[in-house]
Parts: structure tokens; C-alpha cells; sequence
């Protein structure tokens, strides 16, 4: 692991912060910031576990995220997911909704084995593609005491249903057709080609790549690939360790996306709560507004006035750090 500071957003002077690492219990070492209040006072912390979005890495969303919450008094851990970033996995660049889940709550062990963290007050904090498998952590994990999400994705749903649920059947079954004759390639070759994970199409016709996000943004680019792109591929966001500043996930990562849900027991977080802030702009809408449509009681949904969904990333006049606090000071 670099132990320089290496973020693509400038270290607090307010903060302590160092690198760790843990094992989630497939024995994957994971790598992470953690991040501590400089005077914190006496007596334990409340303490936050934070994630995504997907595709990204500690040193960009997540990393804004968890220092501006120590900031405010939490012991933060920012971490990568399994098989992306500094985080260990054989297979680099392979997606796991079942994985991802658990990186969670090994991330609360972690937090919770602390000395100045009081470990009933411990919550989670997912970013964009994370943010489902934060809730269906919380579904099963109850010592996650309060879940917030920013800018949520689902991405079984997405993967699985496309944009909006825009996949016909048909569609559907030509990206497991695709997905299955690719295990075949891989099988042969004994390696594991990349590819989308969110497999579009043109005109009737699947669409194949090998990057995430092109290298030079196209001139007829629309507002969301070219949102994207303004982040993750110039200095304002790009990480050489993220997939989608440099990369693509394995090709096959959908299929374990298409059999296995997100939050399918969102109803079990209650009565714990949950908070969901969406951009009022933002493409990814829709999804926030559904699951608050779907949990129980007690339940916020934040939507940000003229913001989309990378606004949510980093735009810190448009982040709502102040309700962000109150909600975890309330219920942590």
C-alpha cells in the first residue's frame, strides 16, 4: 500500500488519518483510510463505514466523504472494495454483490475493535454503486445502527433490468447469452477479459468495449457519459488504481449481478434508519425514490436542489454534510 497521501482532494489539517487493513471473512485483505478527529473530546466515538461509488477507489468519493465526517467528529474508514484498489483478490477488477455486502460489515468489525470507538454506535455511508450493497448489509448486519446513501445505484437492478428497466426480455436474455458464451473464452484462455458491466445497446444491437469510459470524451457525448468523464478522467477525479478512471471490470461481472438482488429484505433495516440523498438532476433519481418507496419507517429521502449525480461526488456546496451529521449525531 502507497502510505504517501495520494487523494484526489486535499488532506485536513483537522484530521488524524492513517492506512489499515482487515480481512472480510473469505479471508480477503482489505485495504482502507481511516481517518480520526484530532480533538475529539472523551469518552468513545460514533464511527461510519464508507464505500463506492463502484468502480472507484478510498483516495476519490469515499475518501471526500469519510474526511469531511471526521471532521464533524466520526471516526471514519474509507475502504476498497474486494478485488479493486489496494484491496486484495486474486481475480483483480471482478464485481460481487454477495462480496461487497460483506465488506461491510467487515469493515464494522474493524471500526468496532477500536479503542475509541464506541461499537453501538457504528453506521455506514454508501456512494452511487455501493450504496445497495450498503443497505442489504444493513438488512442482515444489525449492529449497522444507521444507513445514508448519495447519488444510489442498484446495480443488480441496472445490470440485470438496464436503465430504468429499459431491457426487453429479449435483451435480457442476449446479455446472458453473451455473458455465458464468455465463460467459455475465459475457460479456454484461463484469464478474464473485460468488458461492460452495464451492457448497452444501439439500435436493437449489443454493444461490446474493454473501458468503462473512453479515453477522449466523443464530441455528440451526452450530459451523463460526459459527468462521468469530468470526473473520473481529469484531475479533478482521475486515480490510476480506479476502474473507472484507467479500466473495465471483468467481463462476466454481471451474471452473479443478475442472480442475486439488492436489499431484497430492505424491510429489516427497520427501525434503524435509513437517510437517501439524490441530486434533483440526477439520472440515478429514480433509484433512491424507490427504495424509499420500499423501506419502512424511519426514513428521509434528501433530494438536492440543481444537482446531478456527480455533483454528489465532490461538489461540496451541493453535498448536504450538515444533514448528513445531524441524521448519524441522531442516531448513532
Amino acid at each position: 500500500m502507497s502510505e504517501r497521501w495520494d487523494k484526489v482532494f486535499p488532506q485536513s489539517s483537522r484530521i488524524a488519518h492513517r492506512k489499515v487493513t482487515f480481512d472480510n471473512r473469505y479471508g480477503i485483505t482489505l485495504a482502507a483510510d481511516l481517518y480520526r478527529p484530532k480533538n475529539p473530546g472523551t469518552g468513545r466515538l460514533p464511527a461510519l463505514a464508507v464505500s463506492g461509488p463502484f468502480g472507484a477507489v478510498k483516495e476519490q468519493v469515499a475518501g471526500l466523504y469519510a474526511q469531511t465526517l471526521a471532521e464533524r467528529g466520526f471516526v471514519t474508514l474509507a475502504f476498497d472494495p474486494s478485488f479493486t484498489g489496494e484491496s486484495g483478490g486474486a481475480v483483480r477488477n471482478v464485481g460481487s454483490p454477495e462480496i461487497f455486502t460483506e465488506d461491510f460489515s467487515a469493515a464494522i468489525d474493524h471500526l468496532g475493535l477500536l479503542p475509541d470507538v464506541d461499537r453501538n454506535r457504528i453506521g455506514v455511508m454508501g456512494l452511487c454503486g455501493l450504496s445497495g450493497m450498503a443497505l442489504t448489509a444493513a438488512t442482515s448486519d444489525s449492529r449497522i445502527k444507521a444507513v445514508a446513501t448519495a447519488s444510489m445505484y442498484d446495480m443488480s437492478r441496472s445490470m440485470s433490468r438496464g436503465y430504468k428497466d429499459s431491457y426487453t426480455r429479449g435483451q435480457r436474455q442476449q446479455v446472458v447469452d453473451y455473458l455465458s458464451r464468455q465463460r467459455w473464452v475465459d475457460a479456454e484462455k484461463r484469464a478474464y477479459a473485460l468488458g461492460y458491466h452495464e451492457v448497452p445497446f444501439d439500435n436493437g444491437q449489443m454493444l461490446k468495449g474493454d473501458r468503462v469510459l473512453p479515453e477522449k470524451l466523443p464530441a455528440d457525448a451526452d450530459p451523463v457519459l460526459t459527468a462521468f468523464y469530468n470526473y473520473y478522467r481529469t484531475p479533478r477525479g482521475f486515480h490510476p488504481r480506479a476502474i473507472n478512471s484507467t479500466t473495465a471490470w471483468t467481463a462476466t461481472t454481471p451474471m452473479s449481478f443478475f442472480a442475486f438482488p439488492m436489499a431484497a429484505n430492505i424491510e429489516m433495516i427497520a427501525p434503524r434508519p435509513v437517510m437517501l440523498v439524490a441530486g434533483a438532476n440526477a439520472h440515478s433519481r429514480y433509484y433512491s425514490e424507490d427504495v424509499y418507496k420500499a423501506a419502512s419507517n424511519p426514513k428521509e429521502l434528501v433530494i438536492v436542489p440543481d444537482a446531478d449525480h456527480v455533483d454528489l461526488y465532490d461538489n461540496r456546496s451541493k453535498i448536504p454534510f450538515d444533514k448528513l451529521e445531524v441524521f448519524f449525531k441522531t442516531n448513532l
